[in-house]
């Protein structure tokens, strides 16, 4: 025997060989001519892409609803304070009377032309109990004849206070070109004994809520009256009266 003798391993009768071990290969791989293993990248599927949609409209659908309820809602509470005014204060629109007419003047000029002058007392009346009135700059009172404007005077700037009644003075004074046919008009209806004019008022006017002034609002009206005569320098009677008035901001 030699030194170095190779060992050798038989097996035993009965006992089968064990099979040849193969390497593992994954799923979806293949081997190559060499029996490695190939890993194939999976497959991918493609998918669109997604954008976002801009937010702008929303942004401003957001923007014109809070702008249109903001809107409501001071609407809501101007409506409220103004009713709560009304409750409290109560407030009653002034009222004038025609206390007496005298014509101090009433011609044909050489142009044709008809001058007219008339001294007016009126009342002016101011029923409210918490509401004082300032009758500003610009007031007017006329006198018309049938759609004609005989005469206009201004109203005098004061301050009326609550429940106050005041008298005023105006005189007025007009000129109507082609008068000709005024007079003869006028005469004719003054042979009847009544004779319509109308008399009208334009005051614009500012409320006094206790120490508070607030906007100004025009006081209209209109007083139908029916005289007796229209001669100069006498005391006109005033057989009819009829007033009625309304205020416009």
């Amino acid at each position: 025997m030699a030194d170095h003798q190779k060992l050798r391993v038989h097996p035993m009768e009965g006992e089968a060989a064990a099979p040849p071990t193969t390497p593992l290969v994954p799923p979806g791989s293949s081997r190559s001519e060499k029996g490695i293993p190939l890993h194939h990248p999976p497959l991918l599927r493609s998918v669109p892409a997604v954008y976002p949609k801009p937010q702008k409209r929303s942004c401003c659908c957001k923007c014109m609803c809070w702008t249109i309820s903001l809107f409501f809602l001071l609407l809501l509470i101007l409506a409220a304070s103004v009713g709560i005014l009304y409750l409290v204060f109560k407030p009653k629109l002034p009222d004038y009377s025609v206390d007496t007419l005298r014509i101090s003047d009433l011609r044909l000029n050489f142009d044709m032309s008809l001058y007219a002058k008339f001294d007016v007392k009126i009342t002016a009346n101011n029923p409210n109990k918490k509401i004082g009135i300032y009758y500003e700059k610009g007031g007017k009172l006329s006198v018309w004849y049938t759609n004609t404007r005989l005469c206009e005077g201004s109203l005098p700037q004061f301050y009326q206070g609550h429940q106050n009644k005041t008298v005023l003075n105006v005189s007025l004074s007009g000129q109507v070109q082609s008068g000709s046919t005024l007079m003869t008009a006028l005469q004719q209806q003054q042979q009847t004994g009544r004779i319509p004019l109308d008399l009208k008022v334009h005051a614009p006017i500012a409320i006094k809520l206790g120490r508070l002034k607030l906007m100004k609002v025009r006081v209209l009206g209109e007083c139908m009256l029916v005289v007796d005569s229209l001669s100069s320098n006498n005391l006109i009677s005033i057989k009819a009266s009829n007033c009625r008035f309304r205020m416009k901001l």
